[in-house]
């Protein structure tokens, strides 16, 4: 037992049963320790999110003592939390080098991974199969395969039939979205690693056009307001044929309350077309940070080594399908049983293309930001792709200022 228990709260947004299942895990740790943790529940929107924390940590909040932080944040929040290099010394060499190297910026440990996401093609196995059609491995085939069976499934009485479903909201997610179609064009990843701004290119803008293809045709008129558990929705009443999504949306499509259980696969997203074409999948991923501003510092980090533990890992990967940071976690049996998928989801992996955070520091935000809009203009039909990431890349220049950012 601790020897002063001490109240604790936690941030956490909500995809699918999240909450829940953070919950179930809390009670556990509560059980052991004696402190008591609460949960302030916080907007799905990674974008709101992250605009609610810089706000408390900004004011130096003392009331929040733990933050769950997506994997792009890292360098922008480093300043407002703790460094876990000493805490963590023992763990650290269990997780991906790759997730730890992305959550440590100037030296420092800022937070420890709870678990990583890469997003792949969701298919209906049984559509594919009714039409003769092949799992696509370009957008091209995709575009067609998900046209022919929408159209002849709606010729047959299912009217709210869709070919795909994405997401096509003005928000992180769609720069998560439009940077794998621009890199699987072999258009770039917006700013290059050496910070370099590479986004208005030929092969960009014509994966940007391709997408714009698709609202309207394949995709609803509506996608452009969709998130994650938009695009989710339709595809779990049975009402697509493709889905781009990440991997909650596996264990939340097989349970017993969905239309589509045991209907449906995954595959790497497909590929683009041109010089460079590849599948790629925007790295994702949770992680749990320390405020430096918590008055109970030390159970704080106790609660963050706990939710990063190789046990909070695996129930999360049995449960909520979410993908563990801990290689050794790859090769457990329980899992491999109970989730097939995660052993396989290591193919999406090697496709996994960073987000330029990285090499825009303080600035991604506002990088994502002027991204994401860029391309929802593109879209909505508000100016060609050309047009719009000639301007979006006079904005970056301005943004950047100089050589370096």
């Amino acid at each position: 037992m601790a020897a002063q228990a001490a109240d604790l709260a936690i941030v956490s947004g909500d995809t699918g049963n999240g909450l829940e299942f953070l919950r179930s895990q809390l009670d556990r740790f509560e059980a052991e320790t004696g402190n008591k943790v609460t949960i302030v529940p916080m907007p799905s929107s990674t974008t709101d999110q992250f605009g609610q924390y810089r706000l408390w940590l900004a004011a130096g909040n003392a009331d929040i003592d733990v933050y769950q932080t997506d994997v792009i944040w890292a360098p922008q929040l480093a300043d407002q939390f703790l460094d876990l290099t000493e805490a963590a010394k023992d763990v650290v060499g269990n997780h991906f080098p790759s997730i730890i190297e992305s959550q440590t910026a100037n030296g420092k440990l800022v937070a420890l991974p709870a678990f990583t996401d890469a997003p792949a093609l969701y298919y209906r196995k049984d559509l594919l199969e009714k039409y003769g059609k092949s799992v696509p491995t370009t957008w091209s085939e995709l575009a067609a395969t998900a046209k022919e069976i929408q159209d002849a499934e709606r010729a047959a009485g299912k009217a709210d039939m869709q070919g795909f479903v994405f997401q096509g909201n003005a928000y992180e997610g769609l720069t998560c979205d439009a940077l794998e179609w621009v890199k699987s064009y072999g258009g770039g990843q917006i700013v290059e690693p050496d910070g370099t701004i590479s986004i208005n290119n030929a092969q960009a803008a014509a994966a940007l056009e391709m997408a714009k293809s698709w609202v309207g045709t394949i995709a609803p008129q509506g996608v452009l307001a969709y998130q994650e558990e938009e695009s989710r929705g339709v595809w779990q009443l049975g009402n697509a044929v493709f889905m781009r999504n990440w991997p909650y949306a596996f264990q939340l499509g097989n349970g017993d309350d969905s239309a589509v259980k045991g209907l449906f696969d995954v595959a790497p997203l497909p590929m683009g077309e041109g010089e460079g074409a590849r599948s790629a999948a925007t790295l994702g991923g949770w992680n749990i940070a320390v405020s430096k501003y918590s008055k109970n510092p030390d159970e704080a980090i106790k609660l963050a080594l706990f939710l990063s533990s190789a046990d909070v890992q695996k129930e999360r990967a049995l449960k909520q399908s979410n993908l563990p940071t801990i290689v050794s976690l790859y090769d457990d049996a329980d899992i491999a049983a109970s989730q097939p998928i995660i052993p396989r989801w290591k193919d999406v992996f090697l496709n996994a293309v960073p987000r330029p955070s990285a090499p825009t520091k303080v600035k991604y935000n506002e990088v994502s930001s002027l991204f994401w809009s860029a391309v929802h203009d593109t879209l909505s039909g508000n100016g060609t792709a050309a047009e719009n990431l000639e301007l979006l890349e006079a904005k970056l220049t301005e943004l950047k200022g100089g050589d370096t950012w």
